[in-house]
């Protein structure tokens, strides 16, 4: 598995590159009719209940424009905080601080809402069944959506291509099933290999072949039920497909290893933030 590496460096790229998309051309043209060395101070608050994740992104971005400003952490990166709750206080000139406002705003939200949603899906899961994300991330996107979803108390799934094998059913319609889990246990060099299988019938023909993981793919829960008992004694057991939170409870108490869910990072509400002055 790719480590998820997040870096002051990397940080700072991304900030840099939020920024420049925000300013181009011309600056914030609207601030800058205010006067310029006005110093205040300002409170960054969460309008909803919710998981604080990307907080170094925010204070990255703040000091991005003005290294001056002051960026006071109130509340960590994983902690819950209730509405109303303030995150962070940020004091400096009135103009470097709406500069960033949005910029940094936007960052804590989509981080924070990505932790929020995965830590709803882990509590519903219970302690016996990981929750994992998946690659459906933003392009350029994904450590920091991974990162989000490890705070929210999730499992990264294979960060990319290379991490693992996975044997999908658009692999199997272009092969035999047999032959390519054969071809990757040949072909191992100490890779994981996980297969998806779509009915019991596909798995009754693969069971006692040398893989690691058997993923279940949008089958109701009996099927996935009869499927891990059939495959516990050889495989982890994986379920994915169509999974939401009004489902997860049932899915988890199957006895799965592990469920991954692409919602955790391709639809995860935002959290809602203000800055207050």
């Amino acid at each position: 598995m790719s480590k998820i590496r997040l870096s002051e460096t990397f940080i700072k790229d991304r900030v840099k590159s939020a920024l420049a998309e925000d300013l181009y051309p011309d600056g914030d043209i609207t601030t800058d009719l205010l006067h310029k060395n006005e110093i205040i101070t300002a409170k960054l608050i969460s309008n909803q209940k919710a998981m604080i994740a990307g907080l170094l992104f925010a204070k990255r971005t703040f000091n991005e424009i003005d290294r001056k400003t002051k960026f006071i952490i109130k509340k960590k990166d994983g902690s819950t905080v209730k509405k109303n709750s303030v995150v962070a206080i940020i004091k400096g000139k009135a103009s470097s601080i709406l500069i960033a406002e949005r910029v940094a705003l936007n960052f804590l939200s989509h981080i924070s809402g990505i932790a929020t949603l995965t830590n709803q899906f882990v509590k519903l899961a219970g302690k016996k069944c990981k929750i994992c994300c998946t690659r459906k991330t933003i392009p350029n996107f994904r450590v920091i959506q991974k990162y989000a979803v490890k705070l929210g108390g999730g499992t990264n799934h294979r960060f990319n291509l290379s991490d693992e094998f996975l044997i999908k059913d658009n692999h199997i319609a272009h092969s035999n099933l047999r032959e390519l889990i054969l071809l990757a246990v040949k072909n191992k060099r100490g890779k994981k290999i996980t297969v998806e299988v779509d009915n019991l019938k596909q798995l009754k023909e693969i069971i006692g072949l040398k893989f690691n993981t058997v993923l279940f793919d949008n089958m109701n829960v009996k099927t996935l039920k009869n499927g891990i008992k059939l495959a516990k004694k050889y495989y982890e057991t994986e379920a994915s497909g169509n999974i939401n939170l009004k489902t997860i409870k049932k899915i988890a108490k199957t006895g799965v290893d592990r469920i991954s869910v692409g919602s955790l990072t391709h639809s995860a509400p935002a959290v809602d933030f203000k800055l207050e002055i």
